[in-house]
């Protein structure tokens, strides 16, 4: 007798209230996953934010204090011998008997309100300015030193004693300043009693920066930037027109010197208006001033490369002390920028050296 089979039953897909939790289900899990993926995503921008505004203040403080620790550097001359300027020069001025005149000034400063030097455009309202005066380290011809330098005004110090070079009364006659290698004339110490005879005294790139902040990296863009007006020689002619933009998102820099009054290289002073410190009202004054400058505080106001969505930035941000004891302010912004301020303190070790020697 054969075995009975199995009724057999009809094949059932989902019904339609289980299509319906599934589909519902599924769309929770993928706003979820959308969710995480919109704050992960976020929450990395607002870290590369904070990278780089970070990054942005601490290179600007590293390369403004660089330079500063170089101010007044000029191989082995020591301008302590020239005679004060009888006034504080134009930093513009772009002549060789200008630049000669400014070698006793290692720094120099505009506060903010100052008439602003003529070689600068587009400079933030509210900002200080400062210049640094120096040569490179490095000789020129030495490996070590760039081959690509921008061409521009070369600096020799003498070695010699004889009558015509530091055995002469004339400072003027201990450097050479020139953009003609024909005229830089000064001899290592094998030079004898002759004039013009010995090795030939090593030469250095003499450098001027106007260091300042920009309204703008490029025009129109609205993008604060640290830049640098640089001392150049184009065209058979010396020129500030080269502006290098250095740092973006920099919005503000101040700056505090530390003035030696007593002639021994410590700060006995501090203000961001050398020009008319301690009662100084003369332009001779002025210029002694700012000679005697032994060390900056630098404040720097960075801010993020682009807002936070919902942030509003309604903080106060304190960079140092005006010329008038009242703390300097900027801020609050109102916008969606995250800032911060950074600092450091300098000391001008060429200046303080030969001060204390």
């Amino acid at each position: 007798m054969a075995a009975k089979l199995p009724p057999l039953r009809r094949a059932a897909g989902f019904s339609l209230p289980e299509l319906l939790v599934s589909v519902t289900m599924g769309l929770f899990i993928v706003l979820a996953m959308v969710t995480l993926f919109y704050h992960n995503s976020r929450a990395q921008a607002e870290i590369e934010r904070a990278n780089q505004q970070i990054e942005s203040g601490r290179y600007a403080v590293d390369l403004l204090a660089g330079d500063l620790r170089n101010a007044g550097f000029y191989g082995e001359f020591d301008p302590t011998q020239l005679p004060d300027p009888a006034a504080v020069p134009d930093p513009c001025a772009a002549t060789l008997a200008a630049l000669k005149a400014m070698l006793p000034l290692h720094v120099q400063g505009f506060d903010v309100g100052d008439a602003l030097p003529s070689c600068v455009s587009d400079v933030r309202t509210g900002t200080a300015l400062i210049v640094v005066r120096h040569t490179r380290a490095c000789v020129t011809g030495d490996p070590n030193c760039s081959a690509n330098d921008p061409a521009g005004p070369l600096f020799q110090a003498s070695l010699c004693n004889n009558a015509s070079e530091l055995g002469s009364a004339n400072p003027a006659d201990w450097y050479a300043l020139d953009v003609d290698p024909a005229q830089l004339t000064r001899h290592q110490r094998d030079c004898s009693a002759t004039a013009g005879s010995g090795t030939p005294a090593v030469t250095r790139r003499f450098q001027t920066h106007i260091y300042f902040v920009a309204n703008n990296d490029k025009p129109g863009d609205k993008i604060p930037t640290l830049k640098r007006a640089e001392l150049r020689y184009v065209d058979g002619e010396l020129t500030f027109q080269t502006i290098v933009p250095l740092v973006e998102g920099v919005e503000n820099v101040q700056f505090e010197y530390g003035i030696d009054t007593t002639g021994d290289g410590t700060v006995g002073l501090y203000t961001t208006a050398p020009g008319s410190a301690n009662g100084c009202a003369l332009p001779a004054c002025a210029a002694s001033n700012w000679r005697n400058v032994v060390a900056v505080r630098l404040h720097v106001l960075a801010r993020s490369p682009s807002p936070t969505p919902g942030f509003v930035d309604t903080k106060t941000y304190r960079l140092g002390t005006g010329a008038d004891g009242n703390a300097r302010t900027a801020g609050p912004f109102k916008d969606g920028f995250k800032r911060h301020v950074f600092q450091t303190f300098v000391t001008l070790a060429n200046p303080v050296g030969r001060k204390q020697e």
